[in-house]
């Protein structure tokens, strides 16, 4: 039985997933896929300059496996640039680093056990489609981290109501018992007032309306695990 792969820790997602030449259709392009983690290997050893042993420890994993993914990364980036190809990040065995440390932080800051995670969604169940914008979210599950235990919360400020909407719905959340929101990207000064609010926002691109609600727990807790 081989064994599991080590997950693979990244500061953060990037906001530009795709790069093309200019002029040229995407049919008649080549497409390179870049996973996530190797994007990653090129920040810190190309752009930070990090030794291979910082750079690893940073990741969570060995100088081999670190050396590894940074050549496959500088390869796939010098075929799509040389080639001429379409560059697509996306995929790979990744874990958010944020993430890794939402337990501890939430106790170190409050004293609380544990954490509550508040995530926007399209219904009331864990069936529920996630809603990628808070703002239009029919409920919010709030879930334990702890013991995953879940619960919902009716958000009844939807869009509309401008940025005193948006207030009520932060603090009725951190009044539910909430810690952390995850939310999309959302407006310049969000963060800011959700932490006036008590609570911190994650976001946890790529939140997707795609997932449910619980499949999106499941992808947090192995984050965390």
């Amino acid at each position: 039985m081989p064994r599991p792969r080590l997950r693979r820790w990244v500061a953060a997602i990037p906001k530009a997933t795709y790069f093309k030449p200019q002029g040229i259709p995407l049919r008649e392009l080549e497409e390179i896929r870049l996973p996530i983690e190797g994007l990653e290997a090129l920040r810190l050893a190309d752009l930070e300059g990090l030794t291979a042993e910082a750079a690893a420890a940073g990741m969570g994993v060995s100088r081999h496996t670190f050396g590894r993914v940074l050549a496959e990364a500088r390869t796939s980036v010098a075929r799509a640039l040389v080639g001429g190809a379409a560059l697509r990040i996306e995929g790979g065995h990744y874990g958010l680093a944020q993430a890794q440390g939402i337990l501890e932080s939430q106790d170190a800051q409050s004293g609380e056990k544990g954490a509550v995670v508040a995530i926007p969604s399209q219904g009331d169940t864990l069936d529920s489609l996630v809603e990628p914008r808070v703002d239009q979210a029919v409920s919010f599950a709030l879930v334990d981290l702890d013991n995953r235990s879940t619960r919902h919360l009716q958000n009844g400020w939807r869009t509309g109501r401008g940025r005193g909407g948006w207030r009520h719905i932060l603090r009725s959340l951190r009044a539910a018992g909430a810690h952390v929101l995850l939310a999309g990207p959302s407006f310049p000064g969000f963060a800011e007032m959700a932490s006036r609010a008590g609570l911190r926002v994650f976001e946890y691109v790529p939140l997707s309306s795609e997932e449910t609600v619980g499949e999106a727990v499941d992808r947090l807790a192995g984050e965390m695990s």
